[in-house]
């Protein structure tokens, strides 16, 4: 808690030094509390939660006359629902329906009992689901994504919007999901298709209207859903369900073709390597990399953000389709090392990789993970592109290509629209300088070939350790050393920026919308896709940005999104109309959709 203390004081410019700080332990039970106390006597414009314009859209459109239309149910995204403790075991009674993912529990959790916290959160890396003797479950109801903890929203926005335009219970559903589960186990444990499938059907009985279903980020992976429920081995219901059940889908900052898969091979992304020395001190203290590594590998459902297309997509060696103009890298090396070798070829064992695109990358991260981890990949999920059409066909009965927009059709809903909504104008981690450090021995370790320190190889000055010929593993990291600001594209901490929302690159967010979805192959029905691109032009002084944020997560509460969800809900969804603020036309268009 005190180097916690310190890295929050330090965000604020005011530095403690962290090895002479000694504070006692402090009880969290009593920090909800108080900081509803805080809260209450902040000016309302400089509240987290509130900032001047709740309801605001909402009232607009109200006075116009619109009013609720069609049923509304919405998907969060990755880490946005809030996971329950249902474990009844000895050990983990004294958090039994207590959150240990969202709200202030679960800080409380992780600070006082990170072990046994860790070890509930994690999935069962064999089975992909529960541990033996452990049972986390997503919480229920709209508050299950409204907010992940008191005072910082996620869904509050859009669901106060909707509710001035007569929206409630009746008529919107929070969909949430345990976000770490694969697809196929959502359904398998949870049945989360099943009870979506159910809740659908009940809106068309009840009000005989079709639904909008609106997601943002991960949640985009709805896709899966809407060829779920058509395969007659899973949803059983005929090839005209989506048409006769879905008005429309608004993928929110949608992650339809990548993410970042840095967390499975080192357990970073931007934010971790970009942080100051205190905060960088403290996560490795309380959170090293190797658990990190050890957690995301476990989570089998933000897997399902690893890239898809390859190099097609993402570019080769000398070229990506959203390089910029006079680039000294190209961002299709996704990931690449200053000091570098063949890695396809390598001279011995222990050679540090070259520069791998994106389809190389894939593979090499793949050798470098369990087996477990390999497994999981293969029997869940497919990246590659898809071109021929009677294979797309016969790829609507493989789960496995469900996540991925490239190697399955859209539905056959020539009456369902779709709408690309996301953020443009804020830096985002496009590719990576990483290095190749030291070998180590993990407990849960990599067994590609050649990862076994034996003979005469140089393993980095350590001993291996002969007599049990165990797997070691480099420990691959990002170059944080690495700065280069002055050079196309910026090099900041390793990370080699580009654009987007801050977090989801802007090929994974509109490529397809304007370009793969733009293909027969892709779209047989030709369902129209309204794109909208939202500038981030964020208020300084306003905490996450103000009405006009472009944020990935603060998006949820820009004026321009909430507008267009409730006149697309309440029936005038022609007024919204593709709007764009980035080059992403010119880049898809320079995508080999075609091979």
């Amino acid at each position: 808690m005190p180097a916690s203390l310190a890295l929050l004081l330090n965000e604020y410019d005011l530095s403690l030094s962290l090895p002479s700080l000694s504070l006692p332990q402090i009880d969290l039970t009593h920090i909800e509390a108080e900081w509803r106390r805080l809260i209450s006597s902040i000016p309302e414009p400089w509240k987290l939660n509130n900032d001047g314009r709740e309801f605001e859209v909402g009232e607009i459109m109200r006075k116009r006359g619109l009013t609720a239309h069609y049923p509304v149910v919405l998907v969060p995204g990755v880490i946005s629902t809030a996971l329950e403790s249902w474990s009844t075991s000895p050990e983990y009674r004294d958090t039994f329906r207590r959150k240990i993912w969202g709200g202030f529990g679960m800080l409380s959790q992780v600070t006082f009992n990170r072990e046994k916290w860790m070890a509930a959160i994690m999935l069962d890396p064999v089975t992909g689901i529960d541990p033996p003797g452990v049972k986390v479950r997503a919480a229920e109801g709209l508050d299950a994504a409204s907010s992940f903890i008191q005072g910082y929203w996620v869904w509050s926005k859009i669901i106060e919007n909707l509710a001035v335009v007569n929206y409630d219970t009746n008529n919107m559903q929070l969909a949430p999901y345990d976000w770490r589960l694969s697809m196929s186990n959502l359904e398998e444990r949870d049945a989360y298709f099943s009870k979506l499938k159910s809740t659908i059907e009940g809106f068309k009985k009840k009000q005989s209207r079709k639904t909008v279903v609106v997601s943002h980020s991960m949640g985009s992976t709805v896709g899966f859903f809407l060829k779920w429920v058509e395969s007659p081995q899973h949803g059983g219901s005929d090839a005209a369900w989506v048409e006769n059940h879905i008005e429309a889908w608004i993928s929110v900052a949608g992650t339809h073709l990548a993410k970042a898969m840095t967390a499975f091979l080192s357990g970073e992304m931007k934010d971790t390597v970009q942080m100051n020395p205190a905060g960088e001190y403290v996560l490795e203290r309380f959170f090293s990399k190797k658990e990190r590594r050890k957690l995301f590998r476990s989570w089998a459902g933000s897997a399902s953000m690893w890239v898809k297309g390859g190099d097609a997509i993402w570019g080769n060696s000398t070229f990506a389709p959203d390089d910029e103009d006079g680039c000294a890298h190209s961002h299709g090396e996704l990931i690449a090392f200053r000091e570098g070798i063949d890695a396809r070829n390598p001279p011995n064992p222990l050679a540090v990789p070259s520069n791998l695109t994106a389809s190389q990358a894939g593979t090499w991260i793949l050798e470098h993970t369990p087996t477990t981890f390999q497994r999981m990949m293969e029997t869940n999920y497919s990246n590659g592109i898809e071109r021929d059409y009677a294979q797309l066909v016969r790829n609507d009965l493989d789960h496995r290509k469900w996540t991925n927009p490239l190697e399955v059709r859209l539905p056959n809903a020539p009456s369902m629209k779709i709408f690309c909504i996301y953020g443009h104008g804020k830096e985002t981690e496009r590719s990576y300088w990483y290095k190749a450090g030291r070998y180590t021995h993990e407990e849960i370790s990599a067994d590609a070939a050649g990862v076994v320190c034996s003979g005469d190889a140089d393993c980095g000055g350590q001993t291996p350790k002969p007599p049990l010929d165990m797997p070691f593993s480099r420990d691959n990291a990002i170059d944080k050393d690495f700065t280069n600001e002055d050079i196309i594209p910026k090099i900041r901490n390793g990370v080699k920026m580009g654009e987007g929302d801050g977090t989801v690159s802007l090929l994974s967010l509109g490529a397809m919308c304007v370009g793969g979805w733009k293909h027969a192959r892709w779209n047989p029905a030709g369902i129209k896709i309204t794109t909208v691109e939202l500038p981030h032009q964020p208020i300084p002084t306003i905490p996450r940005g103000g009405a006009n944020t472009s944020d990935h997560v603060d998006i949820l509460g820009s004026s321009g999104l909430n507008e267009a969800i409730v006149k697309v809900v309440t029936g005038v969804g022609d007024e919204v109309e593709s709007h764009y603020v980035s080059r992403i036309r010119e880049y898809a268009a320079r995508i080999d959709w075609d091979g």
